[in-house]
């Protein structure tokens, strides 16, 4: 998401050239953020063996109240597999307590707190982003925990610099990686054979198309994260975005953005004047033809809807060329929980090859895994060998680091102010 060619009211992005000079820059930020990464020491806090024995004797018995989305049957359904496995392994019990927004669970956190109640009623989150960084600076968040964790000598620290950076702010084992996630578009290969994989090619994709583009209203997830890779598309200068955002970084930063926003709205569907709730809602309209292209932020999200008959077999998912935003998500253990050491037992059963292996096969979530997979045993291994199947992403695109958490509130607020009404 490169040249906008929409008429009078474009704008002209072509002083950047024919060739990418945001390459330079973005491999200067990866290189950064996996330097960064790796570079963090070892932890002081890793468990012993005869520690995390301890640990697990205390677990057994407690129950952990795991707040997590619950808008997806099939990720339900892994939960309650994950519910089963804990409790006949290691005796506990794992509650899925589902909710449909982080923020509302910070919020409780933060008022347990502030009442003092040590122990809280939650055990357990689902987390990433800006609310990560809010629970981390307002201390809400028990540990360091993560890197004690047995499971966690597999975890693809190198590789996958981002389950130790979480929206370019250092996790510092509060939060243990559960998967990853990339923006990934999808289209009806019937109807639209050459979908556009660039932001000039969108641009100029929707003046051909006008009224069959959209993307989900923010502050819906979607729709924000759609905001986030216009924002890095659009500046080959992004030094800015890994940093805490200040009044002038924003301005300035998110200026072409809004006149890029304001050049595509028109072409869009409805004009612009209302959009979808949510991804959800755009793969339906997608589905139905109403629309043709559609976003996720799960590479796998396509195929996983083949196999359940919810979309044709002739949906493809694709990334930019040149890469699009992807992210770890993560758990983590409020200060205040009642069954820490149960969490942290639910938390190292998440990075086991068997449940990662689980979670990533298209037939039960297609949620792609944190582990390093050469580190595996061959028996291990195998368990995530498979066949490509219809609607994967056939060729991934490098993945680009998430700006600071901090960029999302403003940058919501600022949509919200300009395009809400």
């Amino acid at each position: 998401m490169n040249t906008p060619h929409l008429g009078q009211n474009s704008i002209s992005l072509d002083s950047r050239g024919s060739g990418d000079p945001c390459l330079p820059t973005r491999r200067a930020a990866l290189a950064l953020l996996a330097a960064i990464a790796a570079g963090l020491s070892a932890p002081a806090w890793a468990q012993t063996t005869a520690a995390w024995a301890a640990i697990e004797a205390q677990a057994r018995g407690q129950t952990v109240y795991f707040n997590a989305w619950g808008g997806s049957e099939a990720i339900n359904r892994y939960i309650q597999w994950v519910a089963g496995e804990v409790q006949q392994r290691y005796g506990v019990r794992l509650e899925h307590v589902k909710i449909s927004d982080a923020a509302d669970m910070v919020k409780r956190v933060r008022a347990e707190k502030a009442a003092g109640k040590t122990r809280g009623s939650v055990d357990l989150v689902w987390i990433n982003g800006e609310n990560f960084l809010t629970m981390k600076r307002e201390g809400l968040l028990f540990g360091p925990f993560a890197e004690g964790l047995p499971g966690y000598a597999l975890v693809d620290v190198q590789g996958k610099p981002t389950t130790r950076l979480d929206f370019s702010e250092p996790v510092d084992g509060l939060e243990a990686p559960w998967g990853m996630a990339q923006l990934t578009f999808m289209a009806d290969s019937r109807r639209t054979p050459e979908p556009p994989r660039s932001l000039d090619a969108l641009l100029s994709f929707a003046k051909a198309n006008p009224g069959r583009l959209t993307y989900p209203r923010p502050p819906n997830f979607h729709g924000t994260t759609f905001l986030k890779q216009l924002l890095l598309d659009l500046n080959t200068e992004r030094s800015a975005l890994y940093r805490p955002v200040t009044p002038a970084a924003f301005t300035q930063a998110t200026a072409p953005l809004w006149r890029t926003l304001d050049a595509l709205h028109p072409q869009l569907w409805r004009a612009g004047r209302q959009f979808p709730l949510n991804a959800e809602a755009m793969r339906q309209m997608l589905a139905d033809g109403e629309l043709l292209l559609a976003l996720t932020f799960n590479p796998n999200d396509a195929a996983n809807e083949i196999a359940a008959k919810r979309l044709p077999a002739s949906i493809v998912s694709y990334q930019f060329e040149s890469g699009t935003i992807g992210n770890t998500h993560f758990v983590a253990i409020p200060v205040n929980a009642s069954a820490s050491e149960g969490a942290q037992v639910v938390a190292n059963f998440l990075l086991s090859p068997e449940a990662q292996a689980r979670k990533a096969d298209i037939e039960v979530w297609g949620d792609p895994t944190v582990l390093a997979l050469e580190r595996l045993s061959p028996a291990d291994r195998a368990r995530f060998a498979a066949q490509p199947l219809p609607g994967q992403v056939a060729r991934s695109a490098p993945a680009l680091p998430e700006p600071h958490g901090s960029w999302v509130d403003p940058l919501e607020r600022e949509w919200l102010k300009r395009y809400g009404q």
